[in-house]
């Protein structure tokens, strides 16, 4: 069987053009010249019967075909990437930087990491914890990972995993309490709010058919892991992740209260920045590991 496909090398320069939305750019990242660029874009329109760029006084854009033709394109180039790292190894630098909120880096991807690490001995992980995660820099040498609505500007976001929120508090909690009733009066009278988050406790308690609102604000944290090392001290009742609680839970520093749980809208996406060089093959690895983790859970 005889493939039909166009040059590799016009791909290559078609996938570097749209990514930058420049020809000049394109040529710089591939370390060809402007003219040569646009001579083998050309060559791919012609080869395809479609026109790929509309030409604008100021850089280029992609047509819908363009638009349509792209993510199989990278697809196409990050596959074979992670092929032929995971057959033949890296040359090279070898190292990723992962960024990630604080709370997520500690509970959720560090009780996990050592899979990876095992499965791939050579590839050097610096892992950064951030409060909010927000970018420093894009390079293809970074995994960001974010929690919030999916959109960021100049970024493509794919989600890691959807979940839902639910109430927790120290085991003491529960004997102080005695009755449903009192506990979830003490839950209203002591909650742990995190910044940004701040109307999820009304939220939960007017999904619960407790109408009114907190009875005081309580405190305020800027982190998940803040709200639930101070919930395991008894100091109030936290609204987190489930997934974020489940060492808590298992190690009996925290219990789950009450019955049901809140969805909501945020979650935390894998973030990749629509300009600039495509990730490393190690970066590719890494989220390929993370996402099927994920999703195994």
């Amino acid at each position: 069987m005889s493939y039909k496909l166009p040059h590799l090398p016009w791909l290559r320069t078609f996938e570097a053009a749209a990514r930058s939305l420049s020809f000049s750019a394109a040529a710089e990242d591939l370390h060809m010249t402007a003219a040569a660029v646009s001579l083998q874009i050309r060559s791919l329109e012609q080869y395809l019967g479609f026109q790929l760029f509309e030409r604008l006084p100021r850089g280029v854009k992609l047509t819908d075909m363009g638009l349509a033709y792209l993510p199989s394109v990278r697809k196409a180039f990050d596959e074979l990437s992670l092929s032929t790292v995971g057959l033949f190894g890296s040359r090279g630098d070898c190292s990723i930087t992962v960024r990630s909120t604080a709370a997520f880096a500690v509970l959720w991807l560090a009780p996990k990491l050592h899979s990876f690490i095992e499965a791939h001995p050579d590839i050097e992980i610096r892992l950064l914890a951030d409060i909010w995660a927000d970018a420093q820099g894009a390079d293809q040498s970074a995994v960001d990972i974010r929690f919030g609505d999916g959109h960021w500007e100049g970024f493509e976001a794919e989600l890691i995993q959807k979940e839902a929120s639910i109430p927790v508090c120290s085991p003491a909690w529960l004997e102080r309490a005695g009755s449903p009733q009192a506990l979830v009066s003490l839950a209203r009278q002591n909650p742990i709010h995190i910044m940004g988050c701040e109307d999820l406790w009304t939220r939960w308690f007017r999904a619960a058919g407790v109408a009114q609102d907190c009875e005081r604000k309580g405190l305020q944290v800027d982190t998940s892991l803040t709200a639930l090392e101070l919930a395991s001290a008894g100091s109030g009742f936290a609204l987190v992740l489930r997934s974020l609680t489940r060492s808590y839970i298992d190690s009996g520093r925290l219990v789950s209260p009450f019955e049901g749980e809140l969805p909501i809208d945020q979650a935390h996406y894998l973030l990749q920045p629509k300009a600039g060089k495509r990730p490393s093959p190690e970066v590719l690895i890494f989220r390929q590991w993370l996402l099927e983790t994920a999703r195994g859970q």
